[in-house]
């Protein structure tokens, strides 16, 4: 009898893991600085919020919808390949920045951007997915925890070459950083344990290859099953939420008179309290299942939004930025576990991207409209009592949430060979 892949003593997948925390870091550290030239443009050129925000919100459009394309080329061509571009496009979007002098630039270099972004996720995300049948939440969450830190860490950096070098030289220190440290890391991701004839960590050679969990639902059943809607419903109105508050907590932290480094620190408590979410919530997953675990989100967040009604200082800024981070490390964390215990690894990158192209319209529609009714009202007000209204929405939906076709007949299966053995 031939015997299976195993797994060696030094398991490539904590590599895979250590890649995907540094991919994070990268991506969404440099990508969650926007915030911080925000102002610059508009004091420079003169421009509106709205058309700023605008910039933001088309790339996160394109984001989103190059979400479902890059997961398939992950799923097909490799992750490997996918990073590569990205890398490239996200860098070569961050260099051009550096020179531009009329609207139409910053639009269209945002694209670039949004090009290379859409990598962001998809590829370290699915990986780890595939490298791991157990633990994969929590192994999801300590790459997540890349992205806390590289929110943390990289709006202090940008805010300190904006202030020293200007804005123009920060935009083309962190593009150089990211095209170099992207593509090089792209070179050492592997798709799946089988190429480099291993297994997932923890999988059971023992389930047949039609029903064992790592096969799941295609992205076509997928589409027709309601658990799939309702949760790209979900992460619509959390993205939403979610590129509010990263585009128009600083500008609307400068409107109190608080000062541009103390602006800036709203961003980098976000990303350094949403470290622990990413971690404890990988573990939570993994042990109370997609559905508790996402409810269980929900509490930091409200406690977040209704907080920010009333606060008007840099000290109730900063409490609305550690109860927000609480909930965005954790909303972001989930999704890819969430995604393979709901609709199984066969498909995750297809549908994962999917579920990150509704994310891309919520996330563009959000901040350009809050612009605009911030321009036309002078306040945040009513903008951000929507966001409460629209977190309360996706509780329900949440709620509403029930075991998926897959997860019943994997149940099955697992049973059935539970009770062969005996």
């Amino acid at each position: 009898m031939s015997e299976g892949p195993v797994r060696p003593r030094f398991f490539y997948g904590y590599t895979i893991a250590a890649l995907g925390f540094l991919i994070q870091a990268i991506f969404w550290g440099t990508y969650r600085s926007f915030g911080l030239f925000f102002n610059p443009l508009i004091s420079e050129f003169g421009w509106t919020r709205a058309e700023v925000a605008g910039a933001a919100s088309m790339g996160w459009l394109i984001v989103g919808l190059l979400n479902f394309p890059s997961g398939a080329l992950v799923d097909k061509a490799g992750p490997r390949l996918t990073l590569t571009i990205g890398g490239f496009c996200f860098g070569v979007g961050f260099l051009l920045m550096s020179g531009v002098n009329s609207l139409w630039q910053v639009y269209l270099f945002y694209i670039i951007m949004a090009v290379g972004m859409s990598a962001a996720d998809v590829v370290p995300l699915s990986t780890i997915a595939r490298w791991f049948a157990r633990r994969r939440g929590t192994i999801t969450g300590f790459a997540k925890v890349g992205t806390g830190i590289g929110m943390m860490s990289t709006p202090l950096f940008a805010g300190y070459l904006i202030e020293s070098q200007g804005w123009r030289t920060a935009y083309a220190v962190l593009g150089g950083i990211a095209i170099v440290a992207l593509i090089v890391i792209a070179q050492f991701i592997r798709r799946d344990p089988s190429k480099m004839g291993l297994k997932a960590y923890g999988a059971d050679d023992s389930l047949s290859a039609e029903k064992r969990p790592e096969d799941g639902t295609t992205l076509r059943k997928a589409l027709r099953v309601r658990q799939f809607r309702t949760l790209c419903a979900v992460y619509f109105l959390i993205t939403t939420i979610s590129e509010v508050v990263m585009v128009h907590t600083v500008p609307h932290a400068v409107d109190l008179s608080i000062s541009y480094a103390g602006a800036a620190g709203i961003l980098s408590i976000i990303g350094a309290t949403s470290i622990a979410a990413r971690a404890i919530i990988g573990v939570t997953v993994d042990r109370l299942g997609s559905k508790k675990a996402l409810l269980l989100c929900f509490i930091p967040l409200l406690a977040a939004l209704v907080w920010l009604q009333f606060a008007d200082s840099l000290w109730m800024l900063y409490v609305f930025a550690i109860l927000y981070g609480l909930s965005h490390g954790g909303f972001f964390t989930l999704i890819a576990p969430v995604v393979a215990q709901l609709f199984g690894t066969v498909s995750h990158g297809a549908l994962f991207g999917v579920v990150m192209a509704g994310n891309g319209v919520g996330g563009a529609i959000g901040p350009v409209l809050t612009g605009r009714a911030f321009d036309v009202l002078g306040s945040y007000r009513l903008p951000f009592l929507i966001l409460i209204g629209m977190a309360l929405a996706a509780v329900l939906l949440v709620a509403s949430l029930t075991r998926t076709p897959y997860q019943i007949e994997a149940e099955r299966h697992a049973a059935l060979t539970s009770t062969s053995r005996t």
